[in-house]
């Protein structure tokens, strides 16, 4: 399941809940529904993940990031996909509860979330393969869970400064995660002709894309809560040494060492929700 990164789906739901927060708006059950569905989509994407790049000769055993369960032996390929549609099944059952809150046309973005879990790893064009899994993952872990989770609270659709700057910000330190995850597979990747934009562009460049990508977030943050008082506000000038130290990391070390990097890439989204969402509740 890669637990390690499941942070990342959690914190859009955050991300978004903070937004509805603002807007007087929180709605509990709505709220939760969002996050297990997050959650379990994310899970689903990782199985998919490793089914198909087994199935594709992806993968071998020995590689340098976490165990793979098919890859090495300890799970059946057919017992994997298996759990696969079986989780996007449930999950699109749980999903269609927000119809409730949200309307029928919600299920148009079920949809793309399931086609995305899914497309990231396989079909005619895996987005993974390609070079696009960092712009789908900013779309799919920041925009949609942001903008709808506080759709779905608050029962008007916005794309306001509030939304976009929340959602790019989250959006862009998801994408840390997988820069991290595909900087210590490069040669992995390389070998088997899976193109991931660490393999197109080479680690420099995007060690510079993960720094910009942090001060970015950062000024998105920052932004988003500039008409707050709160103490807790300049916290966010923080960000820089947590960032620096990652990068000091990804630029020493390689292979299995860049785990804890992965960790604390996703450990640090969590942690700036997280703040972002103790803002929101002391301003209001």
């Amino acid at each position: 399941m890669r637990l390690r990164t499941l942070p990342v789906s959690v914190a859009g739901v955050l991300g978004g809940t903070a937004c509805a927060i603002s807007r007087h708006g929180f709605s509990l059950v709505p709220m939760l529904i969002c996050l297990v569905f997050a959650v379990v989509a994310q899970i689903a994407s990782n199985f998919a993940n490793e089914y198909y790049d087994f199935k594709n000769g992806l993968d071998r055993k020995g590689r340098e990031g976490y165990r793979r369960g098919v890859t090495e032996g300890d799970i059946a390929p057919a017992a994997m996909k298996r759990a696969t549609y079986t989780l996007l099944c449930l999950d699109a059952l749980l999903g269609c509860t927000l119809i409730y809150y949200g309307g029928w046309w919600l299920i148009a973005v079920g949809v793309a979330v399931a086609v995305f879990a899914v497309a990231y790893s396989t079909g005619p064009y895996p987005l993974s393969h390609h070079g696009l899994g960092d712009v789908a993952v900013v779309i799919f872990f920041g925009f949609v869970p942001v903008i709808f989770t506080e759709y779905v609270q608050t029962g008007v659709f916005r794309l306001d400064y509030m939304n976009i700057c929340t959602s790019l910000a989250i959006g862009l330190l998801a994408a840390n995660v997988l820069i991290v995850n595909n900087y210590r597979d490069m040669e992995d990747d390389r070998a088997v002709n899976k193109r991931t934009t660490v393999v197109i562009f080479g680690r420099t460049p995007m060690l510079v894309v993960y720094a910009l990508n942090g001060i970015i977030a950062t000024g998105c943050f920052m932004y988003t809560t500039i008409n707050s008082d709160s103490f807790l506000r300049s916290l966010w000038i923080c960000n820089c040494v947590p960032i620096g130290m990652l990068i000091s990391i990804l630029y020493r070390e390689r292979g299995a060492h860049l785990n804890k990097v992965l960790k604390f890439t996703s450990l640090l989204l969590l942690a700036d929700v997280i703040l972002l969402l103790l803002i929101t509740l002391i301003s209001e």
